[in-house]
């Protein structure tokens, strides 16, 4: 029977490459998806990465910094989307809905669902600031496009209400495996906008949101 460890690797140069770095974050997100972040061991990353665990520490001196690393692959695109589409002079709607519709797909579409690890008390940790900055930044860029639509509820209520809204689809993509996350993506930027307080778009304007995320 196969014990699940991966395929051993070289020392010295060949273990410090970047393939190696990438062999501890992909054997992390699974453990730490499916194990939990606590009952993970840097040792049980390390066999499952086919590494040593001197080599992983060369990389990543704590599993806290693993997690941080995950963590940012979680929210660093959505938040390069989001600073390419602030200076827009595209109506906020369309933006709004691009952007929601990106980072929806962005937490559904990855191989482990990573978003699910935003819950753990650990995120909480000073190592971890830098990845509360960027999702703070990001949840600020919604706030941003929501205050140009006009409605009675705060811009900051919207927002939140918004923001929890895109990351819901980690809990959902927890309990339906299969979910069909292009629709489910195009559905949820519709709701977004239904809660920023505005209608959602016909076919054309979905199209022209779209777009948006085709510039370069």
């Amino acid at each position: 029977m196969s014990s699940g460890v991966g395929r051993p690797r070289a020392s010295g140069a060949a273990a410090s490459s970047q393939d190696a770095k990438q062999a501890v974050l992909e054997a992390a997100a699974e453990l730490f998806a499916t194990t939990g972040y606590a009952a993970t061991s840097t040792r049980a990353v390390a066999e499952r990465a086919g590494l040593r665990q001197a080599t992983l520490y060369y990389h990543f001196p704590a599993k806290e910094d693993i997690l941080c690393a995950l963590l940012a692959e979680t929210v660093r695109p959505s938040l390069a989307v989001a600073r390419r589409l602030l200076p827009s002079r595209v109506a906020a709607g369309a933006r709004l809905w691009a952007l929601a519709y990106s980072d929806i797909r962005l937490l559904g579409t990855a191989r482990h669902n990573l978003g699910a690890l935003y819950l753990l008390p650990e995120i909480a940790a000073p190592g971890l600031a830098t990845f509360r900055a960027e999702r703070a930044e990001l949840k600020s860029a919604y706030r941003a496009l929501i205050e140009q639509v006009p409605d009675e509820v705060p811009a900051a209520t919207r927002a939140d209400l918004v923001f929890g809204l895109v990351e819901s689809v980690t809990v959902v993509r927890r309990d339906e495996p299969r979910l069909d996350i292009d629709a489910y993506a195009r559905h949820g930027a519709d709701a977004v906008l239904r809660v920023a307080g505005q209608s959602a778009p016909d076919d054309a304007g979905r199209a022209t949101a779209l777009a948006l995320l085709d510039d370069p």
